[in-house]
């Protein structure tokens, strides 16, 4: 299947730069031979044609950015580093403060939270051509105990053929339905603390069954705590741990099976 989407894509490449090209959230496809593996870049370099670039810049912090130009920041804290960027996109949640800021700053186009009153949760479709972003609503446990239902949201960021997920900070084992909304998920981001969101045997098994072609762990706290889930997970999935902060991925070029490949945050700094 992947191989046929991608050579169509090759053969529409004279198509507009901002249209977005057909993902397959809702279908489960079997992951086709990567062609290349994941290319390392900087994040200021032009993106490849047909792909997106992932740059992990903190705790739960990623920057997605597409050929086009548009620039999506996961779990907003209101700082990203001194470089002199305004994102177009930036999602939220609430669970603690490190995933979120009362005031982002005006000039951003589109803030997404991930609650909305009290047990009520929100929903998104924010569809911008290029990149079209979705939530799936989780329960998350409440500051004033108990549970807050629907009070955190799994971000689905649908690029260039790509189904990108952020899981945020999940509490729980998604029910089937949940797992029905997500879709395909091509390139995931789980935290893997396995104390402050779920157990680490938990968030395996959620990965286990997303069957993601890229895992990235993020919401570590120590070295301790990313290599004891590097540990627990080496016996499933292979890893990739090259000292990098990005990674620019495409439908072509997807490894063959699902595969951890561990990103180190940076600060997003001006380059000249």
């Amino acid at each position: 299947m992947r191989w046929l989407i991608a050579a169509l894509m090759v053969i529409s490449g004279g198509a507009a730069a901002q249209e977005r090209r057909p993902s397959h959230c809702v279908a489960i496809a079997d992951a086709a031979p990567g062609i290349e593996y994941l290319h390392r870049a900087a994040w200021q370099d032009p993106v490849p044609e047909f792909s997106v670039r992932i740059s992990y810049i903190a705790h739960a912090s990623f920057m997605i950015q597409t050929r086009g130009g548009l620039n999506a920041v996961t779990d907003f804290t209101g700082f990203i580093g001194s470089a002199n960027l305004i994102p177009d996109v930036v999602t939220m949640n609430h669970a603690h403060g490190t995933h979120w800021t009362a005031h982002p700053d005006p000039a951003i186009p589109h803030v997404l939270p991930g609650w909305g009153e009290f047990g009520k949760g929100i929903d998104h479709h924010l569809d911008l051509g290029e990149m079209l972003v979705r939530n799936v609503s989780t329960d998350i446990r409440s500051v004033y105990g108990g549970v807050e239902e629907r009070g955190n949201s799994i971000f689905v960021f649908e690029v260039e053929g790509l189904c990108i997920g952020h899981l945020g900070h999940l509490h729980h084992v998604p029910s089937d339905e949940q797992f029905a909304a997500l879709g395909r998920l091509d390139v995931v981001m789980a935290a893997v603390d396995g104390g402050t969101t779920m157990p680490l045997p938990e968030m395996i098994a959620v990965l286990k069954r997303l069957k993601s072609s890229v895992i990235i762990p993020m919401h570590w706290f120590s070295q301790f705590s990313l290599d004891r889930f590097l540990v627990d997970i080496r016996d499933t999935f292979p890893v990739e741990r090259d000292g990098v902060s990005e990674i620019t991925v495409s439908l072509r070029n997807l490894p063959d099976r699902p595969t951890v490949v561990v990103l180190e945050p940076r600060y997003l700094i001006d380059l000249e």
